[in-house]
């Protein structure tokens, strides 16, 4: 038995890995899927101050007051970036790591000098994310409609600062960690070239999947058969 700390990304929630826990869980492992502060079912929370490093606290507090030692933690998309800083602040909790095709800066990167994407959609001076139509046809494409409706009724504008801001300082890169990277094939960011720069960087296996942004959600079987390592 493991036990597995998933992070979601921008415009998610603890939701978006709804399949992958449940096929976890019935493997028998302890699976946590928190959702972030300012985000899904805790939007009604988002205010000015609410970054990556806030972000990677929850995450390094989750895992002492739940007591959580020998913890995969994996993390996709812009959950990227939380991880990474979650995993220098509770070293001594973490097992493995797992960047689903994640975002993973160095310290002063910033977000948009890495994807490609339209303009981002300010949702009043503290939120951001795209709109529906973008999200429809770009981010969940390559969903089965049913489950697209699904989620796009459940998608939120992220906290601006957690995603726009320059990557928080961290010494996450100075150490050695057990780790693997889980690269998208049909999504166009992250990019290949940051991807593997990762891999690279932590000298961790590299593994594509040929599928969308969100497999979780589009190969959620593969994606668990992938974390379970």
């Amino acid at each position: 038995m493991a036990t597995y700390v998933l992070v979601h990304g921008a415009y998610q929630g603890g939701w978006i890995w709804k399949p992958v826990v449940e096929r976890l869980r019935a493997a028998g492992h302890v699976v946590y899927a928190p959702t972030l502060d300012g985000c899904a079912e805790r939007q009604h929370l988002v205010r000015a101050g609410i970054t990556v490093a806030t972000h990677a606290e929850e995450i390094a507090r989750l895992l002492f007051y739940e007591d959580l030692r020998d913890v995969v933690l994996a993390g996709t998309s812009a959950g990227g970036m939380v991880i990474l800083k979650a995993a220098e602040q509770a070293r001594d909790r973490i097992a493995r790591l797992a960047f689903v095709d994640a975002l993973a800066l160095l310290p002063g990167e910033r977000v948009d000098a890495i994807v490609k994407r339209p303009a981002p959609n300010r949702v009043g001076d503290l939120t951001t994310g795209p709109t529906k139509e973008d999200a429809a046809n770009r981010m969940f494409k390559d969903l089965q409609p049913a489950l697209r409706t699904w989620a796009l009724d459940r998608i939120t504008p992220h906290p601006v600062a957690a995603l726009e801001a320059p990557m928080v300082a961290t010494t996450f890169w100075e150490q050695k960690w057990k780790a693997s990277v889980i690269r998208c094939t049909l999504a166009a960011n992250p990019p290949e070239a940051h991807q593997r720069r990762t891999a690279e960087k932590l000298g961790a296996p590299y593994v594509e999947m040929n599928t969308g942004h969100y497999p979780m959600l589009s190969a959620p079987d593969e994606l668990t058969k992938l974390l379970l390592g």
